[in-house]
């Protein structure tokens, strides 16, 4: 179930992790990635194929006051996104080592789209103040990346994570 469906959950941003379909882990691999964060996080809803590959899962941060839905992408979707990134990254804007993770983008046609979303308590929901660590969002990003060999992209800004 996706946290969308769920009223205690707010939507907060997405980001993207953009990689080669051949370097995508299998579930268990996922799984001990998480696992070695420790006990901050737990994986709820995990649904994989037969080949025995994450396909999506919810990742619940109670002590971030957050939630992550992740789920895999391949195919035409991928390649419009990453036609229009290409599109909206200068050269010029790129920061010392962001060169290499714009060409990586070549060689992309899958990716992980990690939603978060802020656990909305009954006290705030009243006053629309925001209490969710982001901070999550970041590790999670930069272990997935690092078992696909990713690149971490926040589409809203076009920007590198």
């Amino acid at each position: 179930m996706s946290l969308f469906e769920n009223a205690e959950y707010r939507w907060r941003e997405t980001f993207l992790v953009l990689f080669a379909s051949e370097d995508r882990p299998g579930t268990q691999d996922f799984k001990k990635a998480i696992s070695a964060l420790g006990d901050r996080y737990s994986v709820d809803s995990l649904v994989e194929n037969d080949q025995l590959q994450l396909e999506s899962l919810t990742l619940l941060a109670p002590l971030d006051n957050a939630a992550m839905d992740i789920s895999f992408i391949e195919g035409e979707e991928v390649a419009e996104q990453l036609e229009q990134m290409r599109e909206q990254i200068s050269e010029e804007d790129l920061l010392p080592g962001e060169d290499e993770k714009l060409a990586r983008l070549a060689h992309c046609n899958a990716r992980y789209d990690i939603l978060h979303f802020e656990h909305v308590q009954d006290f705030l929901a009243e006053e629309d103040d925001e209490f969710m660590d982001p901070g999550g969002l970041l590790i999670v990003a930069e272990v997935i990346c690092g078992l696909c060999q990713g690149v971490a992209v926040d589409p809203q800004s076009g920007t590198f994570v």
